[in-house]
């Protein structure tokens, strides 16, 4: 199946910015997994944790993102 170069640009874009946050959310993991590890109290690891949800929705969001501009350059 041949593809148009813009739907083919879509694609490349969406894979990447999938890429991108995919990798942001294994940091976060990375990051909570030493947080658990060097946490002396529940209100330590609790302030951790909590730095580290905006990282989390915003690489869920980008891998979001990135899937529907896959999903839309293939479709299109």
């Amino acid at each position: 199946v041949k593809t148009e170069p813009e739907m083919e640009i879509l694609i490349w874009i969406g894979s990447i910015l999938s890429l991108l946050g995919l990798v942001g959310l294994f940091w976060c993991i990375r990051t909570v997994l030493r947080a658990k590890k060097t946490a002396g109290s529940d209100e330590e690891l609790r302030e951790s944790l909590q730095k580290v949800v905006p990282s989390n929705m915003a690489s869920l969001f980008l891998s979001a993102i990135g899937l529907m501009l896959v999903i839309l350059g293939i479709l299109l």
